[in-house]
């Protein structure tokens, strides 16, 4: 059985994206259930896979030239992809199909899946597969899944608000876990993209002071969904400031945001859209007593936990483009261009 989708043909720009009326329906494990895809967002991710971003030999910023083209190890865990391939780390819509192991009940359910999903190993280790990078994403009419990893949502929502939620609300949420936020000072940067406009509302859940750096242009309606200040991406940030830096940016203010941390702050980065690689004064690591911390893979508990805060109208979506999934080109250029605040989705027929 075919269906319709984006597949990506190669490591390229935007003419790797190519619409396929012959993609295969995806086949279920006994623990899998098949979900018939009503929306879908962007994300970085689905632009740095295209790319080969991920690639140790790429030192460059986020960017969609073909240029960054580096072959066999630009995924998440380094590994080759085997194309054509099915991207889309963000899902939302019904369950059609169950597995053997899954309770038919199941079906028709409106769900959303985990984007980093946790894969336990025969060594006892924990494998983290990023959904639409190292397994099938959801740029298709079909997307199977485990049923562990399929979340329901009872709420008002629409398709096209629920699919802005997974991949950048789990980050922005997994990044506060780790820097255990409380009602604290926190600097958030790349604040008006999908992941940390998440950051603003869930630290502001939190309790949390927030300042956010962004466009001019941008600023109100960050103050609007809660942040308290926001800084021009260029001013200068106020040093022994805030407890909690939340990065999504690295490149060259890596320094700056170090120096803005108080003694013993926490610096938490999920993103390097400025670029990977920096410099670091390790004398103000250690003098000050920072902690660095990483933030990809997410405990299990996250996704409910924001599906919850959803039921409960404690957060909103902020969708700021709806595109069809045959528009994928046009939307992720309009993704790179950096000019919209929140999520960009894409509705699937």
């Amino acid at each position: 059985m075919s269906m319709s989708g984006i597949a990506l043909m190669g490591y390229g720009g935007l003419e790797v994206l190519e619409w396929r009326d012959d993609l295969d329906v995806p086949l279920l494990g006994p623990d899998d259930v098949l979900i018939r895809v009503a929306a879908a967002g962007v994300n970085n991710t689905d632009i740095n896979t295209r790319t080969g971003w991920y690639a140790k030999s790429v030192t460059d910023a986020t960017s969609d030239e073909a240029k960054l083209n580096a072959g066999e190890d630009g995924t998440w865990n380094g590994e080759a992809l085997s194309f054509p391939h099915i991207q889309g780390a963000d899902c939302c819509g019904h369950i059609v199909t169950v597995g053997a192991n899954v309770n038919p009940r199941r079906i028709g359910e409106r769900v959303i899946t985990r984007t980093m999903q946790n894969h336990l190993q025969p060594d006892g280790s924990t494998r983290v597969i990023t959904q639409g990078s190292e397994s099938r994403g959801a740029f298709a009419q079909f997307m199977a899944a485990r049923s562990f990893d399929a979340i329901t949502v009872n709420a008002d929502w629409s398709d096209v608000a629920l699919a802005s939620i997974p991949c950048a609300y789990t980050t922005a949420e997994g990044m506060l876990v780790r820097a255990d936020l409380g009602a604290e000072t926190v600097l958030i940067t790349g604040a008006s993209g999908g992941v940390g406009s998440a950051a603003i509302q869930l630290a502001k859940r939190r309790g949390a002071t927030i300042w956010a750096i962004t466009q001019p242009e941008k600023a109100a309606a960050l103050r609007d969904a809660g942040a308290d200040h926001t800084l021009d991406r260029d001013a200068k940030l106020p040093e022994n400031h805030f407890d909690v830096v939340i990065d999504l940016v690295a490149g060259p203010r890596f320094g700056d945001l170090l120096d803005a941390l108080k003694p013993k702050g926490r610096y938490v980065a999920s993103g390097a859209i400025a670029g990977p690689i920096v410099d670091l004064d390790v004398r103000t690591l250690y003098l000050k007593d920072l902690s660095l911390l990483g933030s990809t893979a997410q405990p299990d508990h996250i996704l409910p936990d924001v599906v919850g805060y959803i039921e409960r109208s404690e957060i909103v979506p902020m969708v700021a483009e709806t595109f069809t999934l045959r528009d994928i080109r046009t939307a992720q250029a309009s993704f790179m261009a950096k000019k919209t605040i929140g999520k960009i989705v894409l509705t699937v027929d």
